[in-house]
């Protein structure tokens, strides 16, 4: 139910995504087209979505293929199974390409790229690492080894249907196996090497794949023309956002937002900038089927904060809250693949900077309630004041402009005399002579 909730905010996001992908050049209506598709980061819905945008426009507009130039540490299997079936039933010729040198295709990655109808790697680039990996929750040893079974036999059955070595691509789940450009040439998982995009089309020219449909077609580019779409700016600022980190940083942001706003009432921008990091947090976590327990530890977290700043714990629940906070944020994403956790060292930093601001928030409280009031007669004590007439001991001084009948305790002040105010009686101040340095009383 909780994680339900999460995701309204990613489809809700994704309905102000959902506008057309933008041209990045300008295309020869009459010449063949080469779409090309580019995805650098995580496999999350949003890049699930380009893809498939990417996919129906080629299809549609009758490109002579559509090229995926992919570098990704790995993702969601859910985005991952997304793009693997449109790549499947697609009825253009769906090239992946991992690139540029020095790219990886891990995990996610590798599922997309066995799924191609023609796979290629850039020098430098690997492959593999495929092993599933639960996300948000530890995964007992027996649904560990179901979801391991089914992922090997998902990538087995893909392997076999586009005519790659089904075993070499079964190591790279079960195994964990990774594979160098050359090496995965030579087990038969790519079906080519490419120096750049250039060579990628001039290799590809003559091959014949077999469409969604079972047709089979010949991939002819002579004269082509490239049609590049990338990411708008919205679907890019989105996948950054589904990033582990960045969902942290802005749920620790929307915790301190909303304990300065409330600690200090009115002060308006703390807290609409916290409510801002709150929705993108969200829809961050949604989209990462983020653990809830580690988001309602967080919550509990701000509570504590909150809770500490108006009653006297003597640090009591600031160290529930710091502990709580820590926990939450260890096991948010527990349990997932190096490049969808959050960095442990991001965790330390941020509990730190929590904390401290904790405290300075509190420290200002308690300084505030120890002021002396400025405002109304009371204020007035402490304060100095002009005579302006004679005081023995009755006459009238001079402060903040005003006026004021005054009674000096003891002796008596001459006009422009300096005095103290030491009490207020009704309308009538009781005041005492300054006393200067070097003067003799």
């Amino acid at each position: 139910m909780f994680k339900s909730k999460l995701r309204f905010f990613y489809f809700l996001a994704l309905i102000c995504a959902s506008g057309t992908l933008l041209i990045s050049s300008e295309v020869d209506a009459g010449a063949p087209t080469i779409h090309v598709l580019s995805v650098d980061g995580n496999i999350v819905p949003i890049v699930a979505d380009y893809i498939e945008q990417g996919i129906e426009y080629a299809e549609s507009s009758g490109s002579i293929a559509c090229v995926i130039e992919l570098d990704t540490p790995g993702g969601l299997l859910n985005s991952t199974e997304d793009i693997v079936q449109r790549i499947l039933i697609a009825e253009v010729p769906v090239v992946v390409y991992v690139s540029p040198k020095g790219s990886w295709a891990a995990s996610a990655g590798t599922f997309i790229t066995v799924a191609a109808h023609v796979a290629a790697m850039a020098p430098g680039t690997s492959i593999g690492a495929a092993h599933p990996v639960a996300m948000g929750q530890e995964m007992p040893e027996v649904v560990s080894k179901k979801v391991t079974e089914h992922s090997s036999a998902w990538i087995r059955s893909i392997a076999e249907m586009r005519g790659r070595d089904a075993e070499q691509a079964r190591l790279a789940v079960t195994e964990s196996k990774s594979f160098t450009d050359s090496e995965a040439l030579e087990a038969r998982l790519i079906d080519l090497q490419a120096d750049n995009l250039g060579d990628l089309i001039a290799e590809i020219d003559g091959r014949k794949v077999t469409l969604g449909s079972g047709e089979k077609v010949v991939i002819d580019t002579s004269g082509y023309v490239l049609s590049r779409k990338v990411m708008n700016p919205l679907q890019r600022f989105l996948h950054v956002i589904s990033d582990p980190n960045i969902a942290y940083i802005l749920l620790s942001l929307a915790t301190i937002g909303l304990i300065a706003e409330i600690s200090n009432p009115g002060m308006i921008f703390p807290g609409v900038a916290g409510g801002i990091s709150l929705f993108f947090a969200f829809y961050s976590l949604g989209v990462l089927n983020a653990y809830w327990a580690g988001i309602l530890l967080m919550l509990l977290a701000l509570g504590l904060f909150i809770a500490e700043i108006f009653t006297t714990s003597f640090g009591i629940l600031i160290a529930g809250g710091i502990v709580s906070f820590v926990f939450g944020s260890l096991i948010l994403f527990s349990r997932t693949s190096p490049e969808m956790e959050v960095s442990k060292w991001l965790i330390a930093t941020v509990a730190t900077v929590m904390a401290a601001f904790v405290l300075f928030i509190i420290g200002a409280v308690v300084r505030g309630q120890r002021r002396k009031v400025a405002t109304g007669a009371e204020g007035l004590v402490g304060k100095m004041a002009v005579a302006k007439t004679r005081l023995a001991p009755k006459g009238a001084v001079l402060v903040g402009g005003e006026h004021w009948a005054a009674t000096v305790e003891s002796g008596s002040v001459e006009p422009e005399e300096e005095v103290i105010i030491t009490k207020v009686e009704g309308l009538r101040l009781i005041v005492t002579k300054k006393k200067t340095k070097g003067r003799k009383s």
